[in-house]
């Protein structure tokens, strides 16, 4: 998941009143074109909600194809010190999947947001080296022939590249440079050689140069990987969509024109619809969050349709949108396919025009 510093804009209400009845109608009829391959739907589980929601998990077992833990295979929840593994929570999340025979994502290998503070300790390029292939060993070959997928590398792009090669900063960086990522990738593909191995990020599809030099970036590192045979299958598009920025349609699909030419699957990793910037009426709302998230599939689809699509979490009862997006109204956000209560939203009918669902 991706950490944003929170923003506030401003839509014009009665502009989005004819967007939300424009989204409506959009969902009994268009879609993603007929007979395009349909993508397995999941969402992104919490281990302690599993345990203690029984609405929660059902919803969960009652629609999704495929689950990710949402924290639980992160570094800082996996590894508390250099010689310590936990597993409990992400064996919680297994385990369920197994009961009801869903499949299991893994998320994630290398990411610089989820790094434990005696990382920093590491001080030589042999040890970051076998402190990242140890980690990935273990972890990936705990869950081999269940975890059907990783996001292996997240987010090495940074906020603003000057350059295709610009990488964020973090341990790994400092020690392996940009080797790390075939290194993390390497290994991966050694410890399951059976798992789908996705390179994965955000913020590619929006309008700007900002989001034009981040798929230049991710480009970069994507063909770097393939033209030296390391193993990699796929291209992961979070999706965070915020409702009031305007998807690049035509430099998003030059994009992915450019995976697919590479040989690379796209899946949509993380989707969910960033309200705080629109009106509080919830038909409104919850319409115009609905036609960006099909918006935006549509984009996708039309070049290369993805395998998979997961949201990061099922129901707006538990999201982490509002830690960094809360409203100024102070009203709920409703960035899920389901509301708190677990009912299905616009957004949800969007999902089953572009997904197989396990009901």
């Amino acid at each position: 998941m991706t950490q944003f510093l929170p923003t506030r804009r401003t839509l014009v209400t009665g502009a989005l009143a004819g967007v939300a009845t424009a989204a409506i109608a959009s969902l009994n009829g268009a879609n993603a074109q007929s007979g395009v391959r349909r993508a397995r739907y999941g969402a992104a589980v919490r281990a302690d909600a599993l345990a203690a929601d029984a609405a929660y998990a059902a919803a969960l077992a009652a629609r999704c194809r495929l689950i990710v833990p949402e924290g639980s295979l992160k570094w800082s929840d996996l590894r508390p010190s250099a010689t310590e593994f936990r597993f409990t929570d992400a064996d919680i999340i297994a385990a369920f999947a197994d009961r009801h025979r869903i499949d299991l994502r893994g998320h994630t290998l290398a990411w610089y947001g989820a790094m434990p503070a005696w990382t920093e300790a590491i001080a030589s390029r042999a040890e970051a080296e076998r402190t990242l292939v140890h980690h990935i060993e273990t972890v990936v070959s705990r869950y081999a022939g269940r975890i059907v997928s990783w996001d292996v590398v997240n987010e090495a792009v940074p906020e603003k590249p000057a350059t295709v090669s610009d990488l964020r900063p973090f341990a790994w960086t400092r020690w392996l440079g940009a080797d790390y990522i075939a290194i993390a990738f390497r290994a991966a593909a050694a410890a399951d050689p059976n798992a789908r191995l996705v390179l994965n990020e955000y913020d590619v599809e929006f309008v700007g140069a900002r989001f034009a030099a981040r798929r230049a970036a991710l480009l970069h590192i994507a063909r770097n990987l393939v033209e030296r045979g390391v193993p990699i299958h796929a291209i992961g598009l979070q999706g965070h969509l915020l409702a009031d920025r305007e998807i690049d349609r035509d430099g998003l699909q030059t994009f992915l024109r450019e995976v697919r030419v590479l040989g690379l699957d796209v899946l949509v990793t993380e989707l969910d619809v960033i309200d705080a910037s629109l009106p509080g009426a919830i038909e409104v709302r919850d319409a115009r969050v609905a036609e960006c998230a099909r918006s935006f599939l549509n984009t996708v689809a039309e070049v290369t349709p993805p395998s998979a699509i997961l949201t990061w979490g099922i129901s707006d009862r538990y999201t982490w949108v509002p830690m960094y997006f809360t409203r100024s109204d102070a009203l709920p956000n409703r960035p899920l396919p389901l509301d708190a209560q677990m009912r299905p939203k616009p957004f949800m009918a969007v999902l089953e025009q572009f997904s197989r669902m396990a009901s």
